[in-house]
């Protein structure tokens, strides 16, 4: 709900259980007022409380420097010595900016951006233009809110409403003020193989900047910050979440200033980032979602969950049963051939597996990493009869066939670099950086874009594919295009993600019948961005039954578990060497969109009834997997249990996945209480063949199992009817 003060220009925006307030002050600018827990929007219409967060130190003189006001887009130059929201150059050479109210208007929906992603329908947005008062530039908030949802999402639109070219050298796509600054900072930190571990740490004074320069979102940081209260927990206190709706390079900082106060924001990457903006010309920044949570991190995740199933992710996929797939990588790598890939398809159809994917090796001179990709054609010499025949197989034995695509890369040993070198990022005669022995192609060309479409188009329709596992191996170094002018080389991360977009939405739009799954070399581009055109995303390259507990925790923070593919994969782990019991690997696998990837034709009899045990299992809870509310119970990292539990909207039906990290002596009678359920309802255990009331579940709990090194257990609970 949207309500507006028009005579005050003050703007209140509600969503379920939050308040936004904003308002125009005395000097023309857009102030902040509020942001928490639901107030009653009339008291602030006709209050005085938004005065009382006047700038300082001199009032509203507007020519006098302010410090600390608390601005919605902050500007560059005129008094606020903090960092701006968005910094652009004029062509005198002349940086300042002061903005001022212009004009607002409401609108039905959500903002459509065509292939950039974005919130996709619903809601109300209201649309707020600001007038630089010393140059021809205007900036457009936009702020649209759900009544379902805690979920506000922001960007911002640049124009140049002049003659005269300008620069932008920052374009954040929100700003938020707070009034103090006593918050700890969460981000999702790692590498590849260990993505997204939550770290916590104070703010502190200055500027605290969680940020990827890389050209992608990367395995090192991702697009997520939340400032938690020191008084947040798993379940209780306040906390804000922001997770950008971006794939490319990004920042988010956070910044107390000397008076105490705390200024939010972020957006593209600003190191290494210009775009010059003709006369007449916009510029359309990524969507921010912001979530507020007096639910602790728990209720914060919950929101995040039910917003990109319901706003970011297709409608048609978001709710959809995932395919189970086998996927040959780790069985065979490189190393295979038809009679190979049969025995693996022929071993995966009585077990329960529907989809069988092909990886990395079947095109071109493919036998290893060093050569054949861009080269998107069936190495028949190594794959007889091609991938027809793999997919009729396939459909022979009931499965559906998957492929594996690279698409935005290529090796200097292809095809496809003799003809077109100059299709590859970086400037001719400097020796590239190399990442797996490969080179980025230049998305932000779109003949480059088109003529990888059109390799991938005919590839997919030359037979029977219904699963495409999507991926990308490096990040960007060199940051360099031979067909952008001087003045425009620091539009190219940005302009290669919008090619990436471009594709992507081509592709599943020329292919509605495809699924697609993102993948950068395991996780290292899991964001918003792609979950909009990706309705799952391979987690991890690190399929190891304890380090995927940490994994899949941190990135349940702001993602649905419906988006993690999750793969029993063999032991010795391939990333650790762990050996984990095959139980094990198939229940964290659970937790998630789940699949295979291992070489079944290995397996002895027990191995494949417990396999074909756990997809006749996961069948009875996939739709709690894709519907239901995530509850973390207890945390691998500081403690020797990890337990998350799934619950059904309905609070109908509930499932419970643990793992004990470690046997230890006298470790015993530790206890587990539930959460989620309907305390007013009775409920059945039927592995513990107990009955309790909800309300008993969760304030006594229930006594853990001892288990040996990472054994693991499910609760499977059901209302009593």
């Amino acid at each position: 709900m949207i309500k507006i003060d028009n005579k005050k220009k003050v703007f209140v925006l509600d969503g379920k259980n939050y308040s936004y307030i904003i308002y125009v002050n005395e000097a023309g600018t857009l102030q902040f007022v509020y942001y928490g827990k639901k107030v009653d929007g009339d008291d602030y219409l006709t209050s005085v409380y938004a005065k009382t967060l006047a700038p300082e130190p001199n009032g509203f003189n507007i020519d006098n420097a302010f410090n600390g006001m608390p601005s919605e887009y902050a500007f560059f130059g005129k008094g606020d010595y903090r960092a701006p929201s968005t910094l652009f150059v004029r062509e005198d050479g002349f940086r300042a900016s002061r903005f001022v109210y212009k004009s607002h208007e409401v609108v039905d929906g959500a903002p459509d951006f065509g292939s950039l992603p974005h919130a996709r329908r619903g809601g109300k947005t209201l649309c707020i233009v600001l007038k630089d008062e010393l140059s021809d530039m205007e900036i457009s908030l936009n702020y649209t809110v759900f009544d379902d949802s805690d979920v506000i999402v922001r960007n911002a639109i640049l124009r140049n409403c002049g003659k005269n070219k300008v620069r932008l050298n920052k374009a954040f796509s929100f700003c938020l003020e707070l009034p103090d600054a006593q918050y700890d900072i969460m981000r999702l930190q790692g590498r590849w193989a260990q993505e997204r571990m939550p770290e916590v740490t104070p703010i502190g004074k200055g500027t605290v900047r969680v940020d990827s320069s890389q050209g992608g979102s990367s395995h090192a940081m991702n697009p997520f910050a939340a400032l938690l209260r020191k008084t947040c927990t798993e379940t209780s206190g306040e906390c804000i979440g922001v997770n950008l709706i971006y794939s490319g390079s990004f920042a988010i900082t956070a910044e107390a200033s000397c008076f105490g106060a705390l200024r939010l924001q972020g957006g593209i990457n600003d190191l290494n980032f210009e775009w010059i903006l003709d006369g007449g010309e916009k510029f359309v920044t990524p969507q921010a979602a912001l979530c507020y949570s007096a639910e602790g991190l728990g209720g914060m995740s919950r929101e995040f969950a039910d917003f990109y199933r319901n706003y970011i992710i297709d409608p048609a996929r978001a709710y959809m049963r995932r395919p189970i797939v086998i996927n040959n990588w780790e069985a065979t790598y490189f190393n295979f051939n038809r009679d190979k890939l049969f025995d693996i398809i022929d071993a995966a159809a009585p077990l329960g597996i529907d989809t069988f994917v092909l990886d990395d090796g079947w095109f071109g001179k493919r036998d290893d990493d060093k050569s054949g990709l861009g080269d998107w054609f069936v190495n028949e010499k190594k794959l007889e009869g091609g991938l027809k025949g793999v997919a009729e197989h396939c459909a022979e034995k009931g499965m559906k066939f998957g492929l594996w695509f690279e698409p935005e890369m290529v090796n200097e040993d292809s095809d496809l670099y003799r003809a077109h070198p100059d299709f590859a990022i970086g400037k001719r005669g400097v020796t590239p950086s190399r990442q797996r022995n490969q080179l980025i192609l230049d998305f932000s060309r779109k003949d480059v874009v088109d003529y990888i479409y059109d390799a991938v188009s005919k590839v997919l329709k030359s037979c029977n594919i219904s699963y495409v596992k999507w991926d990308m191996n490096r990040f960007m170094t060199e940051f360099y295009s031979e067909k952008l002018p001087y003045e425009r080389q620091g539009e190219l991360a940005h302009r290669y993600i919008l090619g990436v977009y471009d594709l992507a939405h081509r592709l599943t739009s020329a292919f509605p019948n495809v699924f697609f799954e993102g993948c950068a070399g395991g996780g290292g581009r899991f964001d918003g961005g792609m979950l909009y055109y990706f309705s799952q995303i391979w987690t991890s390259d690190d399929t190891d039954a304890f380090e995927r507990t940490k994994i899949q925790w941190g990135t349940s923070m702001c993602y649905p578990v419906s988006a993690m593919s999750c793969h029993v994969s063999a032991c010795p782990n391939h990333q650790t060497q762990r050996i984990t019991p095959l139980a094990t690997r198939g229940l964290i696998a659970s937790l998630g969109a789940t699949g295979y990837e291992l070489d079944l034709t290995k397996l002895d009899d027990c191995e494949k009834e417990e396999i074909k045990r756990q997809i006749a299992s996961y069948k009875n809870i996939d739709e709690l997997v894709l519907r239901g509310d995530l509850y973390r119970l207890s945390s691998p990292f500081n403690s020797n249990y990890f337990c998350e539990m799934l619950v059904s909207k309905d609070k109908s039906q509930a499932y419970v996945a643990g793992e004990r990290i470690h046997g230890v002596p006298c470790d015993l009678n530790y206890i587990i209480k539930l959460k989620g359920l309907d305390p007013n309802k009775r409920y059945t255990v039927k592995e513990l063949g107990i009955t309790a009331s909800g309300k008993t579940l969760e304030n006594a709990g229930l006594l853990l199992p001892r288990l040996p090194d990472f054994g693991a257990w499910t609760w499977n609970i059901t209302e009593c009817k």
